[in-house]
Order: structure tokens, then sequence, then C-alpha cells
């Protein structure tokens, strides 16, 4: 039991850099941002090819910057090129399989073996025993979390709130919503590409196809978040809640590999149902209470 909670807390922090990306662009900036999975392998093959060089702290940085690079195009084709939002996020997503490639040197994936990572250099200090790969996840998480917080209370964070609220009044207000757009894109995709980037050094490994699916389920453990948050909606308390959606999905996960209720060949149908179910949460909820509603009002 041990086991499956440390397993879900250290994938739940660590994931939840990704479904901080995609409150950003998703709930903030309300764009459908599918960009997410390529920049994930993305910072995690520059991660990784760097820590493989001898370099795990500047993987991480570049992985960082590769992020930002990556959000700045998907920003661009949609705000001077006239791409819309969706599309935008698949182009960019598809050239980023062949960046990704020749970040990993051609090769479709890329081993660590004794290399050193961020995580064997948290390890040999010997503060935090076997939990030294949670304490690494968990300061990264709590960090974003707080700049996230900090970020969008500043005034250029305020401008990138209203301009997901209402384009055109900022556009009134001398505001330019192409700036804001794009900065926004810009530091989404930086978490994603931190979150892949601290994935890869946490796993020894980069894979080709390791973030398919990521958007989704960064979006399932956001949503599964804000159900069970719940109350007044806050920035903050949405920050916090892609934490805490993050660990449940995970935790889930964990207890059926660990348990074998299910067997492994139905890890992907199940986690079709877990996505579903948590999208489908909030519209489940307002049925049952509007029936609810009815049949007091019928007695």
């Amino acid at each position: 039991m041990l086991h499956i909670a440390q397993t879900a807390l250290t994938l739940g922090c660590a994931y939840s850099l990704a479904a901080l990306a995609l409150f950003l662009s998703y709930r903030v900036l309300d764009i459908a941002d599918l960009t997410t999975d390529g920049c994930f392998v993305f910072g995690m093959a520059l991660s990784v090819s760097a820590a493989a060089a001898g370099h795990p702290l500047l993987g991480i940085l570049l992985a960082i910057v590769g992020g930002g690079c990556a959000g700045y195009i998907t920003a661009l084709l949609q705000t001077r090129l006239g791409v819309p939002s969706i599309l935008a996020g698949i182009v960019t997503n598809t050239g980023l399989y062949t960046i990704n490639l020749m970040a990993m040197g051609w090769s479709a994936n890329v081993s660590l073996l004794k290399q050193a990572t961020l995580f064997t250099m948290v390890r040999d200090l010997g503060i935090f025993g076997s939990w030294y790969q949670f304490a690494v996840v968990l300061c990264a998480s709590v960090l974003g979390m707080l700049f996230m917080s900090w970020f969008l209370k500043t005034r250029l964070g305020l401008s990138i709130r209203a301009t997901g609220d209402n384009m055109d009044m900022v556009r009134a207000s001398s505001i330019n919503p192409k700036f804001t757009i794009t900065v926004g894109l810009i530091l989404a995709n930086c978490f994603t590409g931190l979150c892949g980037g601290l994935i890869g050094q946490m796993q020894k490994s980069a894979d080709i196809n390791a973030g398919t699916g990521i958007v989704v389920i960064g979006l399932a453990s956001l949503i599964i978040g804000e159900t069970v948050i719940g109350g007044r909606k806050s920035i903050n308390r949405n920050i916090f809640a892609c934490l805490v959606g993050n660990i449940i999905y995970r935790a889930i996960y964990a207890i059926i590999l660990q348990t074998r209720i299910l067997p492994i060949e139905c890890l992907k149908l199940m986690t079709a149902v877990i996505v579903a179910l948590a999208i489908a949460a909030p519209t489940i909820r307002t049925n049952l209470s509007v029936k609810a509603r009815e049949r007091r009002e019928m007695d």
C-alpha cells in the first residue's frame, strides 16, 4: 500500500506540471492547444540527451526553453498566419515528431544507464531515502503552482486572463491579444517541456511515443481535481486542482496495476473510461441535481 501511495504521489506531482500547462491554455486562454503531446516528448528528448552527455541540469533548462519555442511556433501560426488554434497545434505537433527524432540522434528512444540525472544527484545526498524522486517532483510542482499563481495576478497575467474571457474587450482596452496569446502559449508549453524533462530523467529514458494521450489525460486530471475541490472557483483553487486531480488519477491507475483487478491488456480501455467519466462528471452531477430537485418539487 505504501508503494502505491508513493507511486501515485510521485507521478501525480510530476504530471501536474502538464496539467498546469493545460490549465493556462485551456481554462485561462480558452485555447485547445494540441501541441502538448509533441512538446512533452520534445522536453523529454532534450533533457535525456543532455543528461546522456553529462549535463542533467542543463537538460532541464533546455526542456523548458524547447517547450517555450514549440509554444511560440503554435502562437505564430495562430496569431500571425491566421491558422485556427486547433490546427495550429496539430501542425506544430506533427512537425515536432521529426524534431524529436533529431533531438534523440535519429533514434526512436534514448536510455540513460549509468549517467547521472537530477534524481540521482538528489539520491546521492542521502537526505530523502527512497522518497528522493517524490522530493524532486514535489519541489518542482509546488514552485510551478506558486509561480503560476503569482504570474496570473500580475498585470500581464491579468491581461492574459482577460484575453481568454473577452478578446474584444481586451482589444478595445488597447491591449494586443496577439501578444497575450503568444506569451500564454509560450509559458504553457514551458511547463509541458519541464514536465517531459523531469519524467525523462526520472524514468531514465526518452521515447518518441511517450507523449501519446498526455493532453487528454492532463485535461481529465484537471477536471477530476476541479470536481473534487469544488466550492467557489478561484485561480488558486483551480491551480491546486491540477495537483489533486493528477494524484487521484495516478492512484486509481496504480491500484489497478498492483491489484490486477483488470488484466494489463485492458489498461488502455480503463484509461479511456476514467477520462470519459472525468470529463462527463460535471454534466452528470448537474443532471442528478436537476432530477433530485424535480423529485422534491413533485413531492
